[in-house]
């Protein structure tokens, strides 16, 4: 990448605004629907909430960057030549906090309590603690190992599991092929993973049925890891306990069944979606701009395949 001044499109007037004036960069809004600018921007970061389509982009289009960490189906539409770069590094630090609040609530009972408070219960009972939990943390990557670092004073046994078998940091990563052995040890399954061919359907049947009864599953991953049709049979029977930050389908419908089963937390995918996120985001951001005014290839490229990161 040759080095020089160059254009950068955020979503909206606030990002520009959060941003500020950077150096070797003009700033414009552009959300990636409609024209674009012109010039023709350098780098694009699309809408946080719905990514457009991007296979028009402007030739003179180096580098995408997400304002999310997951990326699936976005490789496929960008032309020839340019740089998806995700957000990792960001979300991370907010999806582990809901990770492990949603825990503490479902297990606690705290869904519940807030119920009764509508009503003027009070509904002591025996509730079932984090502390010496059995939890199995499925997926490696940024978000799973800092919902561990989180879980670490909870005094709980953490278990990790990534795509392959291996000691990372001087963690003893178990592979995934061995789920079927390690499900049926753990109290709470945490799904921190992308979603992928091999993760899409994960949480099917199979893997429910070898979870223990009164086990909680919380997915901070992607909806579709998780088979909703096995899910929500299981949780008929009251034998599982399920906090979802995703779902699928997702939004989740009004009448959708998941609202209404016992044993059943569901926040609207904001796992990252908190006051952590802007801050970080706008470090990550001025990190590529610096980078590509620099002429240097930015951090957190996703795609290509063969481009390093």
């Amino acid at each position: 990448m040759s080095a020089g001044r160059i254009v950068v499109s955020l979503p909206t007037a606030s990002w520009v605004r959060a941003l500020g004036p950077v150096e070797g960069a003009d700033v414009v809004v552009w959300d990636g629907r409609g024209p674009a600018p012109h010039p023709a921007p350098d780098l694009v970061v699309p809408d946080y909430v719905a990514t457009p389509d991007l296979s028009a982009l402007p030739a003179a289009t180096r580098a995408v960057q997400l304002l999310t960490i997951g990326y699936d189906g976005v490789p496929e539409q960008l032309p020839a030549g340019v740089l998806l770069c995700n957000a990792a590094g960001v979300h991370e630090t907010s999806t582990a906090e809901l990770a492990v609040g949603l825990a503490i609530l479902a297990l606690r009972g705290l869904d519940d309590d807030v119920r009764a408070m509508a009503t003027g219960e009070w509904k002591p009972s025996r509730r079932t603690s984090l502390a010496d939990r059995r939890v199995l943390v499925v997926g490696w990557g940024g978000v799973g190992r800092a919902v561990a670092d989180r879980l670490a004073p909870f005094e709980c046994a953490v278990t990790a599991v990534g795509t392959r078998a291996r000691v990372q940091d001087g963690v003893a990563v178990r592979a995934s092929s061995e789920l079927p052995g390690l499900l049926p040890e753990h109290d709470v399954v945490v799904l921190a993973c992308p979603l992928t061919a091999a993760t899409r359907g994960l949480a099917g049947a199979g893997f429910l049925a070898a979870m223990p009864d009164g086990a909680l599953l919380v997915n901070v991953a992607r909806g579709p890891v998780v088979d909703t049709a096995a899910l929500v049979a299981e949780l008929r029977t009251g034998r599982l306990r399920a906090a979802l930050d995703v779902t699928d389908p997702e939004p989740l419908p009004a009448d959708h069944e998941l609202w209404s089963l016992p044993g059943v937390v569901v926040t609207p995918h904001v796992g990252g979606n908190s006051t952590a996120f802007r801050p970080r985001m706008l470090r990550l951001l001025r990190e590529q701009v610096a980078r590509l005014v620099a002429g240097q290839e930015p951090v957190n490229v996703v795609a290509p395949a063969t481009a390093s990161s």
